[in-house]
């Protein structure tokens, strides 16, 4: 991780759950840390307890869905940090409807972040990471529901926005053959966040007693890519709780 130290990384979706746990995993690392979502205040507080580590996180007010939004925490990155090494496409919702009642508002909200979110930042940060000569890292945070869609109430689209997620690491890699960067999608299964406790037909209490992972177990596998030598492309790690069987 040493080669890590004092570079730049953008996580979109920084200001909770897997994001947070990404950002500050980074910091502990020694990157300089952007941290992109619409709640800045949430990273500025996980900012100011992370005073004492070797890197540094900056909160960046940034929604996804907003191309415009997408462009200036960019500019920004590029005004103040002035380069990108890593890039981590975290920012993702789910919203409880269905396929057969479900409203086309609801589906669009899903896939403009889960999806065309990710697409923009993939595109305004490769403007920025293919100005270094460095190695760069882009990296999917994906859903194991997208490759084995669950039986739950009101998960609607989200399993296909998270299929899409596999598709455009793929053609990215597609694009970017010959250079640098490489492409890595991290496809955990049910991971214990403030996500599926929004639904109803689970509570807190239901989703401590089903076997889950915890952020932090995400953030260490994106740490496990960091380390791997540049010539070596980690193209998906998929990550299970003991004990999930669906």
């Amino acid at each position: 991780m040493n080669r890590w130290s004092s570079k730049v990384a953008v996580v979109t979706g920084a200001s909770g759950g897997i994001g947070a746990a990404i950002a500050r995993e980074l910091v502990r690392n020694g990157l300089i840390v952007a941290g992109l979502a619409r709640r800045v205040d949430k990273i500025e507080e996980l900012a100011s307890s992370l005073g004492e580590k070797p890197g540094k996180l900056h909160a960046v007010e940034c929604d996804v869905s907003r191309e415009e939004s997408v462009i200036l925490a960019f500019a920004w990155v590029k005004e103040h940090l002035g380069r990108i090494d890593v890039l981590v496409n975290n920012a993702g919702i789910t919203i409880e409807t269905t396929l057969s009642e479900g409203r086309l508002e609801d589906w669009k909200a899903v896939f403009d972040v889960n999806v065309l979110g990710l697409c923009l930042a993939t595109r305004e940060g490769l403007k920025i990471m293919r100005e270094s000569e460095d190695e760069g890292l882009i990296v999917h945070v994906n859903s194991l529901a997208g490759d084995r869609v669950p039986a739950v109430p009101g998960f609607s689209v989200y399993p296909a926005s998270k299929r899409a997620i596999t598709a455009l690491a793929q053609s990215l890699r597609n694009e970017l053959t010959g250079s640098k960067i490489r492409i890595t999608s991290i496809t955990p299964g049910l991971v214990a966040t403030d996500l599926m406790s929004e639904y109803s037909s689970f509570s807190r209490e239901i989703l401590n007693a089903m076997p889950s992972l915890k952020p932090d177990d995400i953030a260490a596998a994106i740490i496990y890519v960091l380390s791997t030598p540049a010539h070596v492309s980690v193209q998906e790690i998929i990550l299970r709780p003991v004990g999930e069987s669906w």
